[in-house]
């Protein structure tokens, strides 16, 4: 038990597992189902971007290419978006439900901050695959967001704080082109720089930070003595 308790790798398969872990009125499976979601996400997102270029001038063509010519492509797309759209209510539901029966205390309060950091990476990869099609919905979600991170406190450049941060010299450290709304967008203003960017946010960066913490969740379950009792 302590060997598979203790490995990354066979963590998932416990040798003993308590009676209440499988009650489906305690654990909803809700933890199961996102991780399910998480995973239809990644079969169905390879195969779109075989058909998909992040560039401004073809993106919203290969999406519409990707959606009536291709084979199962009109199948794979709404896979993965309804699948992404299950995941973060899924998401939202497990935290609920691990809220509710008090499983983040002691022993177990690292892994509800794991989990918190995996639903905040649920909505940024959610966030991140809305602009991909490059239509009107996502050139104007995109604006919002940019306009939410010119209004940052402390890092946006319309913020509340920006000038607390300053180089010796006096000059500020937050401006124009190194707040947090130009981190997102990678320029001043919606183009082709921030189409790239959320791609590889959202194809890259941001699953694989993911997948990582989810592999991190898993083990601290098995570490903290499995799924949580009843109060």
């Amino acid at each position: 038990v302590l060997m598979v308790s203790g490995n990354i790798w066979l963590h998932l398969h416990p040798s003993k597992v308590r009676k209440h872990g499988v009650r489906l009125k305690f654990t909803w499976c809700m933890g199961g189902i996102t991780f399910l979601m998480y995973l239809i996400t990644i079969v169905t997102g390879v195969y779109l971007m075989f058909y998909y270029r992040p560039v401004a001038e073809y993106a919203y063509a290969d999406m519409k290419y990707l959606e009536f010519d291709m084979p199962f492509g009109m199948l794979m797309r709404n896979m993965h978006r309804w699948a992404a759209h299950a995941m973060v209510i899924a998401v939202w539901l497990h935290m609920f439900r691990v809220f509710m029966t008090g499983s983040y205390k002691p022993p177990r309060e690292f892994n509800w901050g794991v989990g918190v950091i995996l639903l905040v990476m649920t909505l940024l990869l959610s966030f991140t695959g809305y602009q991909l099609p490059w239509d009107q919905l996502a050139i104007w979600a995109i604006t919002v967001g940019s306009n939410m991170g010119k209004a940052t406190p402390v890092l946006g450049m319309q913020g509340p704080f920006n000038d607390l941060l300053v180089f010796p010299d006096g000059t500020p450290m937050v401006t124009t082109q190194s707040d947090a709304a130009y981190l997102l967008l990678a320029g001043k203003s919606v183009g082709e720089n921030a189409l790239l960017r959320f791609y590889v946010l959202h194809c890259i960066a941001l699953p694989l930070a993911a997948a990582t913490l989810i592999a991190v969740h898993f083990w601290r379950i098995r570490k903290d003595g499995g799924i949580s009792g009843p109060l």
